[in-house]
């Protein structure tokens, strides 16, 4: 192993930006944070991965804690081809210019990830990674909500992320979800990620769900937006026949990201148009 002495300064600064996001993040997250290229990163990351510090994942970088205790959350580590592919579908149901609202989660950060191919974005978003992957790239312009940050979520909340949010007018929205199920929808464990989805989603035109199915039945005791509101869920993928009917009843085009070896055109299942 290598002595963390001879770690160079810029792995030391790799460090401290994933610290900073928490203990995970995405290379290119990295790269912009230090306004360097990916490649110095990745070259990096390979050298902190040998002295022990970090783990490679797909596409990003785990924070090792010492002595493995579990100091940092690592969602952002687990399922990372699902989430990467529902990331690319969901990025692509929109277009250049959108006012778009994205909130806290792993695959949302993903989906900030893939909007870096769109242009003059106006990007509202209360998530401190996403805010990383987009501000000062393709002429988007990049709104972070104040509020009461909490690190566990790295994002901010409360009433002035609120109040902020609700001053724009949003052409989609991007949610994530802790659960989803066919009797309460899609739910989430943090109260005050509730009430800042619902706030945001009466202002948007379309309600984007990203969530892998892992999250089938898992149980959360807040609802993560009003399910009328709800246009599209993208997921990883067929939804089982009672999740499917579900959907369906409650006005939901669901679309299923294709693996990485179905190519890159993304299955969609349509239904009608709502009332």
């Amino acid at each position: 192993m290598v002595d963390s002495q001879k770690i160079p300064h810029r792995g030391h600064e790799v460090l401290e930006v994933l610290a900073r996001f928490g203990g995970s993040a995405r290379n290119a997250q990295i790269a912009h944070a230090l306004g360097v290229s990916e490649e110095t990163i990745r070259r990096l990351v390979r050298s902190l991965a040998h002295a022990g510090k970090v783990d490679r994942v797909h596409g990003g970088t785990v924070l090792r804690p010492a002595h493995g205790a579990p100091v940092f959350s690592t969602p952002l580590a687990t399922n990372t081809a699902a989430k990467s592919a529902i990331a690319r579908t969901a990025a692509a149901l929109l277009s250049d210019r959108m006012t778009v609202f994205v909130n806290v989660g792993s695959t949302t950060t993903y989906v900030a990830e893939h909007l870096r191919q769109h242009r003059e974005l106006t990007v509202v978003t209360n998530s401190l990674p996403a805010m990383a992957a987009l501000v000062g790239h393709n002429g988007n312009r990049v709104y972070l909500t104040g509020g009461q940050v909490l690190s566990g979520e790295r994002g901010s909340f409360g009433s002035m992320a609120e109040t902020q949010a609700q001053q724009f007018s949003y052409d989609a929205v991007i949610l994530g979800a802790d659960g989803i199920s066919p009797r309460h929808g899609f739910v989430t464990s943090n109260p005050q990620e509730a009430d800042l989805t619902h706030a945001v989603a009466v202002r948007a035109d379309r309600v984007i769900v990203v969530a892998d199915l892992s999250k089938r039945d898992t149980r959360a005791p807040f609802v993560t937006c009003p399910l009328d509101r709800v246009s599209d869920f993208v997921t990883d993928q067929d939804p089982d026949p009672e999740l499917a009917t579900a959907l369906r009843e409650w006005g939901i085009t669901t679309h299923t990201a294709p693996s990485a070896d179905e190519g890159a055109a993304a299955q969609t299942n349509t239904r009608a148009p709502r009332n």
